[in-house]
Order: structure tokens, then C-alpha cells, then sequence
């Protein structure tokens, strides 16, 4: 049997994942391999990415997909489906970004419980943090947490309307638009 592995900081973990030919997410000294996407996956989070990508044309933020870095105090690193930032820091780093203004993650069966509760549990560390998007392209549900007025973030459920409302980046995006490519869900 083998020893206990011997805890990463966080310097450490970026050195050697810039290395790896894989992706991995660091939480707490350990850092573990991602899984590959399935299609729905990434048509789901490149029409979110794209959608974000021309409503803020023009304006000082940018959108980021799935190959960039977000970290959370020197507890974590997260590689998000779709990121938006405005924070200047963020807009000259290369890798690591802090202040994300809106975090959308697509969810499969094998993700979602750590999606919904760990994940999310430290997104919500990130004071600039407004919108933590959830999109499920199997059900084609669209889940919203909006920060507010109190720091508290609350749910707004867009499933089976015609749109979503993302107040962090002044966007509406019809749901056709988020779901676009993906084939129905076979009922039974």
C-alpha cells in the first residue's frame, strides 16, 4: 500500500499542471484529473460562450470557456465551462483568473452533485461573483443564482421559458439559442 501523497500548494499544483498534457482542478492540496466532455457538453457551452461573447462586444469584459484557470482564495483552481470577468487584473493575466463577474457550468450525471454543492460552495467566496449559471443540456433545464442585495445568492429558474436573463452582463439569451444543435431527449 502506498503512503499518504504528499499535500501540493498551490504554487506547486501550477507549476506541474502547466506541464500536464490534462487538465486537472486543485482543492485543498490534491488535484484531480477532469473527464472528457461529451458533445452535448460543449455545444452547450460553446452556444453560451458565443452568446455572452457578442453581447459584450464593445464593452470591458470578456468571456473565457473551459481552458482558463479560476481560482478561489489558495483553496482551489477550477477550469469553468464559461467564465466573464471585467476586474483589469483579470483582463491582463494569461492563466489564472480571480474575478470572475459570471460562472456557467454544464452539467452531466457524473458532475453535477460536485457542480451544485462544492463548486459552488466555493464560487461563493468570490466577492465579485453575481451569476452562477447551471445548464443541463439533457433536461434542458437552465438554473440561475443571482446574488443579492444581501450577498445571498437566490435560484431563478428559466426552465421551459423562452429565455434567460443574465443581470451581471445586461443579457437576455433565448433558450433555442443555449440548446441549438442539441437533438430532443428521447422521453422513456
Amino acid at each position: 500500500m502506498a503512503g499518504a501523497q504528499e499535500k501540493l500548494s498551490l504554487d506547486d499544483y501550477l507549476v506541474w499542471e502547466n506541464a500536464q498534457p490534462e487538465r486537472h482542478e486543485f482543492y485543498r492540496g490534491e488535484a484531480f484529473a477532469m473527464e472528457g466532455a461529451r458533445r452535448v457538453h460543449g455545444v452547450a457551452s460553446g452556444n453560451l460562450a458565443v452568446a455572452l461573447k457578442l453581447a459584450l462586444l464593445g464593452r470591458p469584459c470578456q468571456v473565457f470557456s473551459q481552458s482558463l484557470k479560476v481560482q478561489v482564495a489558495d483553496e482551489a483552481v477550477f477550469y469553468p465551462d464559461v467564465f466573464v470577468t471585467c476586474h483589469a487584473d483579470d483582463l491582463r493575466t494569461e492563466m489564472v483568473f480571480r474575478h470572475p463577474v459570471l460562472i456557467g457550468e454544464v452539467l452531466s450525471d457524473s458532475t453535477q452533485g460536485f457542480e451544485r454543492s462544492l463548486k459552488f460552495a466555493m464560487y461563493r467566496r468570490i466577492a465579485e461573483l453575481r451569476e452562477y449559471v447551471l445548464i443541463d443540456p439533457d433536461s434542458r433545464s437552465v438554473e440561475v443564482f443571482v446574488r443579492n442585495e444581501r450577498g445571498l445568492f437566490e435560484l431563478h429558474d428559466f426552465t421551459g421559458l423562452a429565455e434567460m436573463e443574465l443581470a451581471s452582463v445586461q443579457l437576455r439569451i433565448p433558450l433555442t439559442e443555449v440548446f441549438s444543435g442539441l437533438e430532443p431527449t428521447p422521453a422513456g
